[in-house]
This record gives structure tokens, C-alpha cells and sequence, in this order.
């Protein structure tokens, strides 16, 4: 369907499996033969639905789903325990490590730990019968992979014990960053995982996830994460930001200084403001998963064009709605789509 500007919609997992039976379980990840039928699947699935993507998809080299969003691989290297359900996405079950566990954790070989080394192993096998590889994992972000480490304290680590905190931050950016580079240099993206509409700007775009951002001040992100961004910000050729709350306008003056290619406008925020925070970057305007599941078409669409229109751009500018839930329906993300297609700047 071509639309005025790009406009990307993801399924959440219960969305999946109510309507096309497939199941979120380990398999889903880590078996080929699962993986690559299920990709089949969810691409035909697009098409007959909502007119996205390729009429008769074929089978290809799929090492990461390109479908849903989600990640566990870093928490999990970190040694995070992981758990899977046939209608969610994985879940990492907060670790609540002591003080002194968080100070003797190191960054992992993820070459030889779970579930990396597994993962790889399937890419040396993908790349042998087929000739290359497609797809990633969404590699978290760095507050929100230390959250699922250290737990509620670590919010008090920032203020207290600074240097806890700091010393986690940077196991946890490495081990992100080596993910998300050794990723790329096999399948050529590394952030699809985490939002889709990074195709609608470049592939290979690293898009970092700044979820718990919107958890702390604007003040202590800059004190105690931002140098972390920075870092993995000059790490990747492209590199964007995820921020789905709904206040990424009070945080504008702290990403002003990150090399932003993309930036994640979470539902909420004050969309005329970010547009003008920043004027460089692809802005993708995220609609409500929850006013997708319970609002009527022309509400959704009312939103998409109210979004748009405080965006006030010609271009470099996309919408997108992410984790659709089983309940939203088709005539919802259909209307999304032709509100899309239809506008046009003031």
C-alpha cells in the first residue's frame, strides 16, 4: 500500500497467536525449521490483511524475527533467567542482584555464552545452505537491561552508589554493543527487532531502546546514562533512539547532542516540540497500541492525522503503531494505513 508518508504496524504476540495459532515459545527463536515457516507466515499474513509487504513470500534465511518487537539475548548473556509463553513476547525475570554481585559482573564472550553462541551456530548453518543471513534481536537498551540486573535499587544506586550504578551501565552498553555489531556484520541490521520503521530510514540503523528512560529525570539521565548513549551513539554508522513514554519532549535537550538519525516519539508526548528538538532526524510518531484495541476507525485515524499534523514536516517523517494486541481490529490498522497514505503537509 503506498502512503503519503511511511507507516509501519506490529502485532503483538497474543495478536499472533489468536489469529494465526503460532506460538511464542523457545522454538519460535531457536529452531530453524519454526522460525523461517512462521516468517512465511506472518509476511503472508501482512499482505492479504493490510496490503504490506510481497504477495507470495518464499522462504528465506531468517535468523530473528522481523515481526514482533521484544529482545531477551543481552539479559540473558548477562545471565538473566528467561521465560517463554506461547502468546507473549520472552520475558526476563528480574535478577535483583546484590550490590556486590552487580560489581563483579563482567562483560560475557558472547561467542561461547547462551543463548548468543546458540544463535550463532544457527547463522554459520543459515549461511552455509542458503548464502547469507537476514534478521536480528533487539539488543535492550542500557537502563532497561540494568533494571532486569539490579532491580528497583538501582534507582537508589544512581543517587547513593553512583559507582555501582556506572560500573553496570558499561557491562551492560559493551555487551549491547558487541551484539549489536557482531549482528550486523552477519545479517547487515542489528535493530529491525526493536522497531520495524527503521526500514523506512536505513537497515543497518542501530536503534537503541530508552524504554525506563521516561523513569527518571531528565537530569539524572544526563548524569548517569547519556555518556553510555553517547558512546554507542559514535559506535554505529546510524544510530537512533526508541523512547515510548510519553514525555521524550522533557528529555529533547539531553538527546540534542546525541548523532540522531531516527528518533521514537512515544504516544503522549508533545509531538510539535520534538519536531522542532529535532530537525535532522527521521521522526516516527508512535500511535497508541491501546487506542488501536479500543477506540473506533475514525478515532485512530484522527490521531494519525493529528500526529502528522503537529510533526509539520513534508518529509522525514513516519508513523507507526507497535504490540497491536489480539483485540484491535483490522479496520483500525487499515484506517491507520489510509491516513497515511492520504496526508499531506499544510
Amino acid at each position: 500500500m503506498a502512503s503519503g508518508v511511511p507507516c509501519t504496524l506490529v502485532f503483538a504476540p497474543d495478536w499472533w497467536r489468536r489469529h494465526y495459532g503460532i506460538a511464542f515459545d523457545q522454538a519460535f527463536y531457536f529452531d530453524r525449521d519454526t522460525r523461517i515457516r512462521n516468517d512465511v507466515l506472518m509476511r503472508r499474513a501482512l499482505y492479504e490483511r493490510f496490503g504490506v509487504g510481497e504477495p507470495d513470500p518464499q522462504p528465506r534465511p531468517v535468523v530473528g524475527s522481523l515481526h514482533v518487537a521484544g529482545g531477551f539475548v543481552v539479559p540473558a548473556l548477562l545471565g538473566v533467567e528467561i521465560r517463554f509463553a506461547e502468546n507473549q513476547a520472552p520475558w526476563p525475570v528480574c535478577a535483583n542482584l546484590s550490590r556486590e554481585a552487580v560489581r563483579r559482573l563482567r562483560v560475557p564472550d558472547i561467542e561461547t555464552t547462551w543463548p548468543f553462541n546458540r544463535l550463532i551456530a544457527d547463522m554459520d548453518a543459515l549461511q552455509r545452505d542458503f548464502g547469507c543471513v537476514v534478521g536480528d534481536f533487539n539488543p535492550g537498551g542500557v537502563l532497561n537491561t540494568a533494571l532486569d540486573l539490579r532491580g528497583n535499587d538501582l534507582f537508589i544506586d544512581m543517587i547513593e552508589d553512583p559507582e555501582t550504578a556506572a560500573h553496570l551501565f558499561g557491562v551492560v552498553a559493551e555487551t549491547e554493543r558487541r551484539v549489536a555489531q557482531y549482528t550486523a556484520a552477519r545479517t547487515g541490521s542489528s535493530s529491525i527487532a526493536v522497531n520495524r520503521s527503521i526500514l523506512n530510514v536505513r537497515p543497518d540503523l542501530f536503534l537503541h531502546s530508552n524504554c525506563a528512560v521516561s523513569m527518571i529525570s531528565p537530569a539524572l539521565y544526563q548524569k548517569m546514562l547519556l555518556p553510555y548513549d553517547a558512546e554507542l551513539g559514535r559506535s554505529f554508522g546510524g544510530y537512533g533512539i526508541h523512547h515510548c513514554g510519553a514525555n521524550l519532549h522533557s528529555f529533547a535537550r539531553a538527546y540534542a547532542g546525541l548523532p540522531l538519525a531516527f528518533m521514537d516519539v512515544g504516544w503522549g508526548s508533545d509531538v510539535a516540540r520534538c519536531s522542532q528538538a529535532f530537525p535532522e532526524a527521521f521522526l516516527n510518531l508512535r500511535l497508541s497500541p491501546v487506542r488501536l484495541a479500543q477506540a473506533g476507525a475514525q478515532e485512530v485515524a484522527a490521531d494519525a492525522e493529528h500526529l502528522l499534523a503537529a510533526a509539520n514536516r513534508a518529509d522525514n517523517v513516519g508513523l507507526c503503531c507497535i504490540n497491536i494486541g489480539g483485540d484491535a481490529p483490522d479496520s483500525n490498522g487499515l484506517a491507520v494505513l489510509r491516513a497515511a497514505e492520504r496526508f499531506t503537509p499544510a
